[in-house]
């Protein structure tokens, strides 16, 4: 596989991670640099591993989740873009106490494995094409990286502007982009 393309792809994969990174830290109205390296590592981390899984699995990965995979991207999207609604409702809550932080916990897994189902796609598709993985993994994981963290760094500023209403908002952009997900698979 050639640079540009590996860069492409690794490009593309990571889109989701930069929407999802905004969302989260226009939740939190203002990410700490530890906050952003959980999220970023673990998108990272994410993004790095689901190619070579998927390569490994081949054929069998294919027949048992390849029908489905939209449909686990669009429900673990939702869940945490519902409790970040419902939140954002919620009486009394501060942001930034710690006790809906996305960086944390099974939000975190969820979105790691949300923003990461196209990686392990991809790996599937790599394998079926006979290209190595190596490499590919490694730019995947990197820009995933690289553009959570810009987008941790990016997403606050409609939190600035907008106050609480922001974790509703963010929590509707995650869901918009589970959606999204889900209806490109069914269209395409």
């Amino acid at each position: 596989m050639s640079p540009l393309l590996t860069a492409s792809l690794a490009a593309a994969l990571a889109m989701d991670s930069f929407a999802v990174s905004c969302a989260v830290a226009a939740s939190l109205g203002a990410p700490t640099r530890r906050q952003t390296l959980r999220l970023a590592s673990g998108f990272g981390l994410f993004q790095l591993l689901m190619p070579p899984a998927g390569w490994l699995a081949g054929g069998f990965l294919r027949a048992v989740i390849g029908g489905v995979d939209h449909w686990v991207a669009f429900g673990l999207l939702s869940f945490v873009g519902g409790r970040m609604l419902l939140g954002s409702f919620a009486p009394g809550s501060v942001r930034g106490d710690g006790s809906r932080d996305p960086t944390r916990g099974l939000s975190l897994l969820a979105l790691s494995v949300a923003t990461s189902i196209d990686a392990l796609a991809a790996g599937l598709s790599l394998s079926l094409i006979g290209a190595g993985i190596i490499v590919p993994a490694l730019a995947i994981g990197a820009a995933a990286f690289a553009m959570t963290a810009a987008g941790m760094r990016l997403g606050p500023l409609p939190g600035r502007l907008f106050g609480r209403r922001v974790e509703g908002a963010a929590g509707l952009v995650l869901i918009a982009i589970g959606l999204n997900i889900l209806l490109g698979h069914l269209a395409g």
